[in-house]
């Protein structure tokens, strides 16, 4: 496979990729010819003036982005607290992750893959690794024809139970409800072969080359993920979120359900036990205000109990409280002693509904599927328990 580490026409260092027998870049124009995908660009806001950049390390043994008539460089990879002068070497893995190495002994002191723009590939990380401070998040380009970071970005938020998320500016865009191994609800495409690390010295999420794919948050907003086809040699577009009205986040305001399952739906309903805080506007088609309790209910030790509400993608786990060591039944119980929790979930159903999430106040982002998705058991009153049993 050949992978090229080059500066194009407008002054960009970039990555691009093409696999001779396992292809993941070369796809044809119109005309026939090979266009390059590129999947990272070095200096996205620094671009060289002309085509008189030079990539080359300086004497102290950092790689360096210069242009033949200034003597400061355009970008700096700066490494040498960690290296002896000369001691350098740089290397482009067949992963597309460029590398610099010290010296003979090929110990990797910085790689490319620890500073993402637009791309998520195979074998990279999206997280945070508590050690370095180093936050590896996806961020678009600025247009189609300009790298500099855009509005829009992709992390995988530890906060909580982990979650991708995705970001116009700062304001929370899309979400992929918590991923266990794949991403519920929100990218039934996430290869089987995707690893979760949380532990003390990092949170991030990582997938495998079961597939030849990638990620790519776009300057329109959209996350898309591509799979190489090599017969037909082009990427195939295998899903683009966000796509229908439910999945842009909180459409239905807190505490309610957003129950669409195609781009010409938008139906809204209350959970269980809840009222639309605004009537008008929500049967006007507008949820955003979301939905309340009703007033004068009791939930503190009045007979209350929980019910069950089936395939969803359950709500914003950011604010959850988790413990791995819990059943789902001591997880109920915990709920139950809390006149607080709202609401509880297990944290994994998948190996036989382990693990516990509580949630306190409001439930966000909460979203109905037909044929997928999690239980949650939401809190209601002696009355609505009789009424959903």
């Amino acid at each position: 496979m050949d992978h090229n580490f080059q500066q194009d026409s407008r002054g960009y260092a970039k990555v691009a990729t093409s696999w001779v027998h396992f292809p993941l870049g070369y796809s044809f124009d119109s005309e026939g010819q090979p266009e390059q995908t590129v999947v990272w660009v070095a200096n996205r806001e620094n671009p060289v003036n002309d085509t008189s950049g030079v990539v080359a390390f300086d004497h102290y043994g950092n790689l360096v982005i210069r242009e033949n008539n200034r003597s400061f460089p355009i970008l700096s990879v700066n490494v040498s607290s960690m290296t002896l002068n000369n001691s350098t070497t740089a290397q482009l893995l067949d992963s597309g992750n460029l590398v610099l190495n010290h010296g003979l002994s090929k110990v990797v002191i910085w790689q490319s893959f620890d500073y993402p723009t637009d791309t998520f590939l195979p074998s990279m990380k999206l997280g945070l690794d508590r050690r370095t401070g180093l936050n590896w998040i996806l961020t678009s380009w600025k247009s189609e024809d300009d790298p500099a970071p855009g509005s829009y970005s992709c992390r995988f938020e530890p906060i909580g139970y982990p979650q991708l998320f995705l970001y116009q500016d700062r304001a929370s865009y899309w979400r992929s409800g918590p991923i266990i191994e794949k991403l519920q609800g929100g990218n039934p495409s996430m290869p089987n072969t995707t690893t979760i690390v949380r532990n003390t010295m990092e949170v991030s999420l990582m997938y495998g080359i079961s597939i030849i794919s990638r990620y790519v948050v776009q300057e329109s907003g959209s996350l898309k993920h591509f799979v190489w086809h090599g017969e037909q040699q082009q990427w195939t577009e295998v899903f683009s979120h966000p796509k229908e009205q439910c999945d842009y986040f909180s459409k239905c305001g807190p505490n309610g359900i957003c129950g669409a399952n195609n781009a010409d739906q938008f139906d809204r309903t209350c959970l269980p036990g809840l009222e639309p805080k605004s009537p008008g506007h929500w049967y006007l088609r507008d949820g955003t205000g979301g939905c309340k309790r009703r007033q004068g209910v009791s939930m503190c030790q009045r007979g209350e109990g929980f019910v069950k509400v089936k395939q969803l993608k359950l709500p914003d786990t950011s604010t959850a409280a988790v413990d791995m060591s819990l059943s789902l039944k001591e997880c109920e119980q915990e709920c139950l002693r809390n006149c607080i929790c709202t609401a509880y979930s297990s944290a994994n159903e998948s190996i036989g509904e382990n693990g516990c999430l509580k949630w306190y106040g409001d439930l966000v982002d909460t979203r109905a599927f037909s044929d997928s998705g999690q239980d949650l058991y939401l809190r209601v009153d002696e009355i609505d328990l009789g009424t959903h049993c």
